[in-house]
């Protein structure tokens, strides 16, 4: 954990009262703010779970006053600025409000953006990044299109600045479902649902009795939940990479993340794929979607006997693979069928 630039901004350790922040991830030096008066907005499950483990109080929404406010930019525009307006809510005019974030992440522009509404000042540069800090101004001094608006990704689909695929389907999830077979498993999982849109497509074949969807994103996963209605689903805040069910399924589908931050770690989308073979019963399937560059090949022989790729294009191949392994390297037994009591 390498010092962080609230050094810079709080010398002389908490800045007293209660504190909010936002967008803190799980190893993010947070040493000058005392736990107990500061309260962690994170929805990312992984990093809302690292960051309580560490005694921190972390909540993926949060309601109530504060008395400063530290917001830590996310890569998205628009979900910075929402950020930075729901901070702002949450705090009487006089407050500080501080912006911390990479230069990659649009701290320079967010910069120019509030020296133009509100006095800025303490501005520290460390580490490709800023961190600078907004008095605020009384009265209604942000604008209108800052506070955070649902969008329409597709017909009867709301979405959210910052999540996955905001804009639309994800043109990876539109192959997949395009190449799933006409009757599906009764009981499915959708590993990494995002906002719902392919878990409909998979409620919408014949078969399914039961779908699970997983989601690390908390913000996605409610968006999911206004987005599938039906009685089917379920829903799951967790990461799955260690997601885990009481009993086994016959039907995994998932496109899996393989992006964190800004490099590419193709080991999200191993991780998804020793997941999925941990929750299939031997007999099965597996069905995901993946960029036709990255190196899944050798993870799915080593978890799965029976591996097929059954479509795409130039940028996406999608497998379908069957005979889940355990750990060990042997194939999952089929669940024993029941004989019906005449």
């Amino acid at each position: 954990m390498t010092q962080s630039r609230l050094h810079l901004a709080f010398p002389d350790g908490h800045p007293g009262g209660r504190v909010l922040v936002i967008g803190a991830g799980g190893s993010d030096d947070l040493s000058p703010l005392d736990p107990t008066l500061t309260l962690i907005r994170q929805g990312n499950f992984p990093d809302h779970q690292a960051l309580a483990a560490r005694g921190y109080d972390v909540a993926p929404e949060v309601e109530g006053a504060f008395d400063l406010a530290i917001v830590r930019l996310p890569r998205s525009k628009a979900a910075a600025r929402a950020a930075v307006a729901d901070a702002a809510a949450r705090l009487p005019a006089g407050a500080a409000l501080w912006i911390d974030g990479q230069k990659t992440d649009g701290v320079d522009a967010l910069l120019r953006e509030l020296r133009q509404l509100g006095p800025v000042d303490e501005v520290h540069s460390k580490a490709h990044g800023k961190i600078f800090r907004l008095i605020l101004p009384a009265g209604d001094w942000l604008p209108a299109d800052w506070r955070e608006t649902p969008l329409e990704a597709a017909a009867g689909f709301a979405t959210l600045p910052g999540v996955f695929s905001a804009d639309g389907v994800d043109p990876g999830s539109a192959v997949l479902a395009a190449h799933l077979p006409d009757k599906l498993p009764t009981r499915m999982v959708d590993l990494g649902a995002g906002w719902g849109w392919l878990s409909a497509q998979v409620l919408a074949r014949p078969g399914v009795q039961q779908l699970d969807l997983v989601e690390a994103d908390h913000a996605a996963l409610q968006l999911a939940r206004r987005n599938v209605t039906d009685r089917r689903a379920r829903f799951h805040w967790a990461d799955a990479r260690d997601f885990r069910l009481p009993e086994p399924v016959n039907g995994v589908v998932m496109n899996p993340p393989f992006h964190e931050g800004r490099q590419a770690d193709p080991r999200l989308g191993q991780a998804f794929i020793a997941t999925a073979a941990r929750l299939l019963t031997g007999a099965g399937r597996l069905w995901m979607v993946a960029n036709r560059h990255l190196p899944y090949e050798a993870a799915l022989a080593q978890h799965f006997a029976q591996v097929t790729e059954i479509g795409g294009d130039n940028s996406f191949k999608i497998i379908e693979a069957t005979g889940a392994r355990r750990a060990g390297g042997q194939p999952q037994a089929a669940p024993a069928r029941r004989r019906r009591s005449r």
